[in-house]
């Protein structure tokens, strides 16, 4: 059973995920730059991952600090992120972002998630992905694929991914919060997806007790 040998499952998903493509907003993180971090993840929600993508290149290629966005009017941020859904309140959003960081931040990103969710349109999961990824400081960021995944384990019981987030800070050893969501992003986008998973070609089939998977490939 997965639930019982975590370690173990963790070393195979390092091991399968070095074969599937990264998620954008982790690529992001590479440069270090929690200010890129947190807009690429406004622009992502909601978004698939490859115009998250394209979306989050167009705007950076206008704007890469507070002040800049600020000095872009909304019209500018919709034009380039265009078509991620919802692109005309996330511009509302972005623009808000780095006003507050200027004015309340010294145009600086929060480092400690009540903060990073005082500011608008941030919410638990976005927070703690840039604690985590932008800063790599400890946190569990739970979006629907860390949610559906840890629930087909078996790992977790529950019924929203903030619900999930707490039972596995309680759960989940700390040495492997950071990376959870970027192994289970990565395996969720290619392997465990949310209609009629790779079950075939899962490392962890003979462990996992497939909960709620009706069809699967």
């Amino acid at each position: 059973m997965i639930a019982k040998d975590i370690p173990s499952v963790i070393r195979i998903l390092r091991s399968e995920v070095k074969r599937l493509k990264t998620p954008y907003v982790t690529e992001v993180a590479e440069g270090r730059d929690p200010f890129r971090v947190l807009i690429s993840c406004i622009i992502s929600l909601r978004t698939k991952d490859e115009t998250t993508r394209q979306a989050s290149e167009r705007l950076f290629a206008l704007a890469v600090t507070p002040e800049a966005i600020n000095r872009l009017d909304e019209k500018a941020i919709e034009k380039a992120i265009y078509p991620a859904g919802f692109y005309r309140t996330k511009a509302r959003t972005i623009k808000a972002i780095a006003r507050e960081l200027i004015t309340k931040y010294r145009r600086r990103v929060p480092d400690e998630i009540d903060e990073l969710l005082k500011l608008k349109g941030v919410g638990r999961k976005t927070a703690n992905l840039v604690v985590t990824i932008g800063f790599g400081k400890p946190g569990i960021c739970v979006d629907t694929h860390v949610h559906r995944i840890t629930n087909r384990w078996g790992f977790v019981s529950t019924k929203t991914p903030e619900e999930t987030e707490f039972v596995l800070r309680e759960k989940l050893p700390k040495r492997y919060w950071i990376e959870i969501n970027d192994l289970l992003v990565a395996y969720g986008q290619n392997v465990c997806s949310p209609v009629s998973p790779f079950c075939s070609i899962c490392r962890l089939n003979e462990m996992c007790p497939r909960r709620g998977v009706g069809k699967s490939r």
